[in-house]
């Protein structure tokens, strides 16, 4: 899929602006449409073969239902929301083909290469989502293919209960009262790359955090799950009994055992990288 014409809605995000050029490193031509364009979502719906809608998560239905009448059956119509069923419900209103597509990294990447790219294809001939997947492939995007549902419900785990863990171990530390900068002084690497990840989210938007959370429907379950493994937990620790304890541990690294070298690998290079820096 080369010289085609890909329309990116909210293409003036940082997010929009990434693939933008990574459709235009494909060959392609792009346009944009975002609050002060020349060129309106409208525009970009009429005249791209390729439409993108690139937007917050919590708007992008309605952007969807407002273009999605414009589109043709020789169209392809893509969101690269965090959430994808009722995206794509809504993008099959139109006539359009239709591929929902969720990237699983931030619009600070440098390029495709090692990322992953979620793809959700709802109505599209197999030679159409070939070629829109080559062009993240060949730039060295990894692609998952599952249904909205399948999705939502991996998202739930992956982005819903990361992110909740992250906020709520940066409220438990706040709660004990604890000087940020003071515990970095008595730092393991490991609590200093756990640090990190709970700095890294606090210094981004709190509306997408909070449209990961509240707008997708599997997360609640998920949540549930955490409070009760917090309560067990917490309960044995309180308790004195090694032998559950053990039990517990033994238990789970059973669950996590195919992953538990990998990870082990992986964090030492973390860790070596931290230290080293």
């Amino acid at each position: 899929m080369t010289g085609m014409l890909a329309g990116i809605i909210g293409g003036t995000g940082q997010m929009g602006r990434f693939f933008a050029r990574v459709f235009e490193a494909a060959g392609w031509e792009t346009i944009v449409s975002g609050t002060k364009t020349s060129l309106t979502n409208r525009d970009v719906a009429e005249m791209a073969d390729l439409v993108m809608v690139s937007v917050p998560i919590h708007v992008t239905v309605g952007v969807i239902r407002e273009v999605a009448g414009l589109l043709s059956e020789e169209q392809v119509f893509c969101d690269l929301t965090s959430l994808k069923v009722e995206p794509v419900r809504a993008m099959l209103e139109s006539r359009a083909e239709v591929i929902g597509l969720h990237p699983m990294f931030g619009p600070g990447a440098v390029s495709l290469r090692g990322q992953t790219i979620v793809a959700t294809p709802a109505r599209c001939n197999p030679a159409t989502l070939e070629g829109l997947l080559s062009v993240f492939r060949d730039q060295g995007a990894a692609i998952t293919l599952s249904t909205p549902e399948g999705h939502d419900r991996m998202m739930a785990v992956i982005q819903g209960l990361t992110h909740f863990g992250t906020l709520a171990k940066a409220e438990a530390i706040r709660r004990t009262g604890a000087d940020v900068g003071e515990t970095l002084t008595f730092t393991s690497p490991v609590y200093r790359i756990e640090m990190g990840f709970v700095g890294r989210l606090l210094a981004q938007d709190a509306g997408l955090y909070g449209d990961i959370l509240r707008m997708n429907p599997a997360v609640p379950e998920v949540l549930a799950a955490f409070e009760e493994a917090v309560r067990t937990l917490r309960e044995i620790v309180e308790s004195g009994d090694s032998e559950r304890f053990q039990a517990f541990f033994t238990e789970n690294a059973a669950h996590y055992a195919s992953f538990l070298r990998t990870a082990t690998e992986e964090t030492d290079d973390l860790i070596n990288h931290v230290v080293n820096r």
